[in-house]
């Protein structure tokens, strides 16, 4: 039986391999060049903090030290790539920055230096989509089921300029989609092998930023509770699962030791967040109740899906419509797996689409939670960044897929497949403002 409770020959599943790995190969491909271009044209000052990021980089390269002091790090000039007075506001752990500035070229005073470390962003982005795809050709889907699995991961708007962009979100990215195949390759195969490819997958995400952290291992974990209570899993992997958690987890740890917090509220930030809500004119409005705010967080959260500098028009507020589509059909097919799990009937797609949704959902209410702390401190409305979760995108497609599995008539069957596939295309097309 195949992931998505639908019964496949071998012979026709060996017979769809080439073709998913072609089309597979395309997807991955095209993101690759997409995203080259990207980087030999984007301003480095606009958009995804990029100069805090790869200033980040520059001051391990000047100090020779792997951890830097948060509050002594400064900001790069955007133009002469020299260091300037100005505080840097990052408060992500190191481990990123540093790996970028042992094997990337020299940043300070060199501003084409930037080009080549966007493409190590690149190849790092490309392995976590690389690792999502592959997840797609060891699931035995149906050419129509992998084209809605692979196309709208293919798809996704902030994917692409962030891949040729210097940031940790392309490490978080990757190590989440890498833990995503662990935990897929080990319900399926049963192979406790898979799960030390998960755990270096949490690692990596975790050493990128907290988020990624509280996704990934929360995926992981989700799954390992499920496979205890199924009797699937030896003892000894729990102990090697809580080792590596704390593994992933020690920077922050080191944080809260020497700052008080798991993401320090440095002298710049707190600057940086007072200055950016009163310029904005959110710093003397009256403040909303949490739930007011919760509602504001979702609609921008669901806006910024599709990031933007420009004014939208009313056909890219229409087509918004789109991922809420989608995450419409990816929670109907969350509550057909809960319901298959309830029945011992549940499939690895099943399990991981709880497991993943577990894990968004923990994360997305402690996001909110410190949101509005900020926001009810300084009047700051700018943290509903849907690419935080990244890691675990590849989810939504999966969920949808299990609403798929639950669709017999092949006329609504079809209908649904082709509306899982030519949405995110559509969106692509008519979400953002044009020019």
């Amino acid at each position: 039986m195949s992931s998505t409770g639908t019964y496949v020959r071998p012979a026709t599943l060996a017979a769809r391999a080439p073709s998913h790995a072609l089309v597979a190969a395309a997807i991955l491909g095209l993101f690759v060049l997409a995203a080259v271009v990207s980087a030999a044209r984007k301003d480095i000052t606009q958009g995804f903090d990029e100069v805090a990021h790869v200033s980040y980089v520059a001051q391990i390269q000047h100090d020779g030290d792997t951890v830097p002091e948060l509050e002594t790090m400064r900001l790069l000039d955007p133009h002469t790539f020299e260091f300037t007075g100005t505080a840097n506001y990052l408060n992500h752990p190191p481990m990123f920055y540093a790996l970028l500035a042992l094997i990337g070229p020299k940043i300070e005073g060199h501003p084409p230096a930037l080009f080549a470390h966007r493409l190590i962003d690149i190849a790092i982005a490309a392995l976590g989509l690389a690792a999502l795809l592959g997840l797609g050709l060891a699931a035995g889907l149906s050419r129509e089921e992998f084209y809605a699995y692979a196309v709208p991961l293919g798809c996704v708007p902030v994917l692409v300029p962030l891949a040729g962009a210097v940031n940790g979100d392309n490490l978080a990215f990757c190590g989440g989609a890498i833990a995503l195949l662990g935990v897929w390759q080990l319900l399926a195969s049963g192979r406790e092998s898979w799960l030390a490819l998960a755990l270096i997958g949490v690692v990596a995400a975790g050493w990128a930023k907290l988020t990624g952290l509280l996704l990934s291992a929360g995926l992981v974990s989700a799954v390992i509770a499920y496979m205890l209570w199924r009797k699937r899993l030896p003892v000894i992997w729990i102990v090697a699962a809580a080792l590596v958690f704390a593994f992933a987890a020690a920077p922050y740890f080191e944080y809260i030791l020497r700052y008080g917090s798991p993401t320090p509220e440095t002298p710049a930030q707190i600057a940086l967040i007072a200055d950016g809500a009163r310029a904005a004119g959110w710093a003397d409005l009256p403040r909303q109740s949490f739930p007011r705010y919760l509602a504001y967080f979702v609609g921008a959260f669901v806006a910024d899906w599709m990031p933007t500098l420009g004014a939208r028009s009313d056909l890219n507020y229409a087509a918004l419509v789109i991922p809420v589509e989608a995450l419409g059909c990816a929670l109907l097919g969350l509550a057909l797996s809960v319901r298959r799990l309830w029945r011992r009937q549940e499939s690895a797609l099943d399990v991981v689409a709880i497991a993943g949704t577990v894990a968004i959902g923990a994360t997305f209410a402690i996001h909110v939670t410190y949101s509005y702390g900020r926001y009810a401190a300084s009047g700051w409305l700018m943290d509903a960044y849907p690419r935080y979760y990244l890691p675990l995108v590849a989810i939504v497609p999966l969920a949808c897929l299990s609403l798929v599995a639950a669709v017999e008539a092949p006329r609504w069957r079809n209908a649904l497949l082709a509306l899982l596939i030519a949405g995110p295309v559509l969106f692509r097309i008519c979400g953002a403002p044009l020019g």
